[in-house]
């Protein structure tokens, strides 16, 4: 779940780098709206949504932090994804082959022919 944790406040990190990039950019459409994050674990949404952190680690209470900050501030938002439909399982760990065909396909990636 600590993982999670830190992929969630990387993820919030370039959310709002993304967000600051977007506001400097004079054609851009204004409000600039809020960052959806989808995550498989619902302890680590719990975990970031509960304004205190109870762990040990002090490493873990910095991106903590950081991940509060940013949904304080409305920049991100963190939904829950069921594994089944998380599209971003092949690039984490390793799946049978139905389920890299069904997430490549959801991901807009064409087919190998041959």
């Amino acid at each position: 779940m600590e993982s999670k944790v830190i992929a969630l406040a990387m993820a919030s990190e370039e959310a709002g780098w993304l967000r600051n990039l977007l506001s400097d950019t004079p054609l851009w459409e204004r409000p600039i709206s809020v960052v959806l994050i989808h995550c498989d674990s619902t302890a680590a949404i719990a975990k970031v949504q509960n304004r205190y952190y109870n762990g040990k680690r002090r490493q873990i209470h910095c991106k903590h932090s950081t991940i509060r900050e940013f949904l304080s501030n409305g920049a991100v938002r963190v939904d829950y994804v069921q594994s089944d439909e998380n599209l971003a399982d092949p690039l984490t760990k390793g799946l049978a082959r139905e389920k890299v065909w069904k997430t490549s396909k959801g991901m807009g990636l064409k087919p190998l022919e041959g």
